[in-house]
């Protein structure tokens, strides 16, 4: 295989992996929009929305709706931005914990099964390989678009 569908490659196994995810967590009642809020503001709790928003890449109006939803189920909380009346803070609620504990747990089941037969140096040399390209396409993103001509 030639790297020309290395590209193609990683989005296919991204999306197997996601989709596998998300029907696992969908016996707990959670979508996998939800379950990307909930392990964000696992990592980085206090982010205004619009943080969030822009860390899922979505659009602050759709991040809005589900926070909605996660605030409802009682997850998630909105806490007044001390800096900016307009904003809102979120975190995690208590009730949180127990749902995350089984996402976790969802999700650690679901990579041993998904990386079998891999030893522990692949894993890092796969890790590292991904780092780079995630660098790399960072760098890429932040500088000007090239013009192509017809």
């Amino acid at each position: 295989m030639t790297l020309d569908f290395l590209p193609w490659e990683l989005a296919e196994t991204s999306r197997l992996l996601r989709r596998a995810y998300d029907r696992r967590v969908a016996s707990l009642g959670i979508t996998s929009a939800q379950w990307r809020v909930l392990f964000w503001l696992s990592r980085e709790s206090n982010l205004r929305q619009v943080e969030l928003a822009d860390r899922l890449d979505l659009e602050p109006i759709t991040l809005c709706r589900i926070i909605d939803r996660l605030a409802e189920a009682g997850l998630v909380e909105r806490l007044s931005d001390p800096s900016d009346r307009r904003a809102w803070r979120l975190a995690l609620t208590a009730k949180a914990a127990p749902v995350l504990e089984q996402l976790l747990a969802l999700a650690t089941k679901l990579r041993a099964e998904a990386f079998e037969g891999l030893d522990q140096p692949v894993l890092d040399q796969i890790r590292d390989g991904l780092e780079r390209i995630r660098d790399n396409v960072s760098r890429i993103d932040q500088s000007p678009p090239n013009r192509v001509s017809a």
